[in-house]
């Protein structure tokens, strides 16, 4: 039986996708496109999806209470400042308009025995002058809720999808779950970012990547309460961790990767529209902006500087998953950063069609073709997230924590041995 699931910062339904995929079923949504009156993500979500029990206002409005009970609560929400304020008697607050404190709200209200977030990897060293805070502000939240954590930072092309997208994932269930419980008892011991947590299931490492054969103290802690941690937390995360009751264990772990598609493959091969074709005359100029560059500049100020900048390849390698999809894909105008190929049947240079993006993204054909101006069907794919990862994670939230075969007796090496 699947979980009754709530997605907040739904997009155009990336986490809906992979979790009905898996079971699940969505019986909330929200998403909403500040500063625009245009809502195209949420009338693509619509189309798609249907109107019933989809929301698009600004979640700041959302009454937490009007928010059904449910049992998963999903969303990528944006990485932002999390810093924190004293506010009396009321404790603390986050800075207006952070989405994550929305999160923080509605979970405090409603309470779902567990979470599935999505974010870009940078949240677990940001901001730079302090290293580590922002994501030791989300932990302590969660921690302060009742719930015990795993995250993952995960490279879609590491396990056979067509490109190279990497995002950290959020796994968080109350202490009075089972997950929450497994946490509790296992996260500290061998074997756990390896084979016993929730992600390496569907997503495995090399064994020899877990370094103790005994179960350890925590890397570090969270401190006294969120404001505190705010204040004058700094810790260098690592791609995979837990967090169990405010104590924290980290790991760098290697992925045990597997042949998959490649950026060839999602082409379309049957021809496509003229449009998506370079102009002949520009060709000069797509090889100096993707190329390796290192200029005597001078700045507006008169400080002289060199600017150095490595090479794209010109066109994109066909041969291997894709370099990661931006928003601003689409339109032939010149652009260091966009995809160019060499069309399969015309051997002629062009940009990605939106099609070609959907399916790097893991979307259905036409997903976004819902009336939308193209270019933002580019903006939707850019920010969206790779749905086969969704769904790979979804199998396993109904499953029972200790439903996989593990040694603790295998003692492992380091992973230079």
């Amino acid at each position: 039986m699947g979980l009754e699931t709530v997605e907040l910062f739904a997009g155009v339904g990336g986490f809906r996708l992979g979790l009905e995929r898996a079971g699940h079923e969505i019986i909330w949504s929200n998403q909403w496109e500040p500063s625009i009156q245009a809502q195209h993500a949420s009338d693509c979500y619509a189309v798609n999806f249907g109107e019933e029990n989809h929301t698009n206002v600004d979640i700041n409005e959302v009454d937490e209470t009007d928010v059904p009970d449910h049992d998963l609560l999903v969303g990528g929400f944006p990485c932002q400042d999390y810093s924190v304020a004293q506010t009396g008697a009321q404790g603390i607050e986050g800075e207006k308009g952070v989405l994550w404190w929305e999160i923080e709200r509605i979970v405090r209200e409603k309470r779902p025995p567990l979470l599935l977030l999505e974010n870009v990897n940078r949240l677990l060293r940001s901001p730079t002058e302090q290293r580590g805070r922002d994501f030791g502000v989300v932990l302590h939240c969660l921690h302060n809720l009742g719930y015990n954590v795993e995250w993952r930072m995960i490279n879609a092309a590491d396990y056979g999808y067509a490109t190279k997208r990497r995002r950290v994932f959020i796994f968080a269930a109350r202490r009075d779950t089972e997950w929450g419980a497994w946490l509790d008892a296992e996260a500290a011991k061998p074997q756990y970012f390896s084979q016993k947590g929730f992600f390496p299931r569907e997503f495995p490492v090399k064994d020899r990547q877990q370094r103790f054969p005994m179960p350890q103290e925590p890397d570090t802690s969270l401190l006294g309460d969120p404001k505190e941690t705010s204040d004058s937390f700094e810790f260098h995360f690592k791609h995979a961790g837990a967090m169990v009751a405010g104590d924290i264990w980290t790991e760098e772990v290697d992925p045990d990767t597997v042949d998959g598609k490649t950026l060839g493959d999602v082409l379309e091969r049957d021809g496509v529209s003229e449009e998506y074709f370079l102009n002949e005359e520009d060709i000069d100029r797509w090889e100096y902006i993707k190329g390796a560059k290192e200029e005597e500049r001078v700045t507006d100020e008169g400080y002289e500087y060199t600017f150095k900048e490595g090479a794209i390849p010109f066109p994109d390698k066909l041969d291997e998953p894709s370099r990661t999809l931006l928003t601003s894909e689409g339109t032939t105008g010149v652009g260091r950063v966009k995809h160019v190929v060499e069309d399969p049947k015309t051997g002629d240079f062009r940009i990605l069609t939106p099609k070609e993006a959907e399916r790097l993204m893991d979307f259905p054909d036409d997903w976004t073709d819902t009336g939308m101006p193209e270019t933002w069907r580019y903006t939707c794919m850019g920010n969206a997230l790779v749905v086969g990862l969704v769904e790979q994670m979804g199998r396993w939230l109904n499953q029972q924590p200790d439903a996989v075969e593990t040694d603790d007796e295998l003692v492992f090496g380091t992973a230079d041995n």
